[in-house]
């Protein structure tokens, strides 16, 4: 029996299709699976309120893929224009339009790893926070200068910045100046438990005047090992009614960080701030202390230092004293080694 040949006609029109068919598939493929995604940068923002408008010109100018139009028509297929949702997205080289335009759809960001450390001041902090999220820098520093949002949370505009302790936080990059702050509270009173305020409550101090004596002890400890020594220090003299006398006080009152030496003119400052002149500790920190200077304070160090002095040798360490003679013998070690050095100021 002999098999019919099928006419040369029908050939043709069956290798046409499977080639349009093969092309439509190559199209498909490179609209939808095929690497689109350029290096250009590590993360795509899109902002609330974003229009689908808005996100398209983004990624054009910012060169995001390598073909705007597949990517606009895979968007419009995966009815991606209305659903947009604001976020930080991560970018791969060669990632595919629908993978990307899945994650966007859905909202799939990756989180911000918020971690930082001693940070001197809240506008400093401030700034920090506006670098990190889509909030800018003058709405967190409305935040944290609102005297009514303070007390919100027991707090004044002096002390409010003791709230924030350093750690290693994760967010949403769109999460708004409030919440981020809500967040912080939250961890405020998970790190505030129950052992810390007890130990702070032997001390006679509130966890608002440890962080804020915990500053001071940041202030002059280069080494964390001598924390609990500065701390049991200031802890003795708040005890006995005695100035705090911290230079770090009165550097902070002169809003003048270049000051490596403290001198008399520097101390009649009248400024809250200078435990020179006020008694006790000063009405809110003077840099963000960090946890192990607060564990510091909770946990001192017993003796009777009252005084101390930086050792002449520069190691960034203390000579502790008990009488004004021993603390008197320390600190001309001390300027005599300043003088030598040239440091006048």
């Amino acid at each position: 029996m002999t098999r019919r040949k099928l006419p040369k006609w029908l050939l043709y029109t069956l290798g046409a299709i499977i080639l349009v068919g093969l092309g439509i598939a190559v199209y498909v493929y490179k609209i939808f699976l095929g690497p689109s995604v350029t290096d250009s940068q590590p993360y795509f923002y899109v902002y609330t309120n974003d229009t689908y408008e808005n996100v398209l010109r983004r990624i054009r100018t910012d060169n995001i893929v390598s073909d705007v139009k597949a990517f606009d028509y895979a968007a419009k297929a995966m009815k991606y224009p209305n659903s947009v949702k604001a976020g930080r997205y991560k970018l791969e080289k060669g990632m595919s339009n629908r993978r990307f335009i899945g994650n966007l759809r859905g909202g799939y960001q990756e989180p911000v790893k918020l971690q930082f450390a001693n940070i001197r001041l809240k506008e400093d902090f401030a700034g920090f926070l506006g670098r990190n999220f889509e909030a800018d820098s003058l709405q967190f520093i409305s935040i944290l200068n609102n005297e009514a949002i303070a007390e919100k949370y027991g707090f004044t505009t002096e002390n409010f910045y003791t709230m924030f302790i350093p750690n290693t936080y994760q967010f949403y990059w769109n999460t708004s100046a409030d919440k981020v702050i809500d967040r912080f509270y939250e961890e405020y009173k998970k790190f505030w438990n129950e052992e810390r305020l007890a130990k702070a409550k032997q001390l006679n101090l509130s966890p608002i005047e440890v962080s804020i004596l915990a500053s001071i002890v940041r202030g002059e400890a280069l080494h964390n090992d001598e924390m609990p020594m500065i701390a049991g220090l200031y802890l003795n003299r708040l005890k006995k009614g005695i100035l705090l006398q911290a230079d770090p006080t009165v550097i902070f009152a002169h809003q003048d960080f270049t000051i490596r030496r403290v001198l008399n003119r520097h101390l009649n400052i009248d400024n809250p701030y200078n435990t020179y002149r006020y008694k006790g500790l000063p009405p809110g920190p003077i840099n963000m202390p960090p946890i192990v200077a607060i564990d510091a304070v909770l946990n001192p160090a017993q003796h009777n230092y009252i005084y101390m002095c930086a050792k002449d040798d520069f190691s960034g360490y203390h000579a502790f004293a008990e009488t004004v003679a021993e603390h008197q013998i320390n600190a001309r070690k001390f300027q005599k080694a300043l003088d030598e050095r040239n440091i006048k100021k």
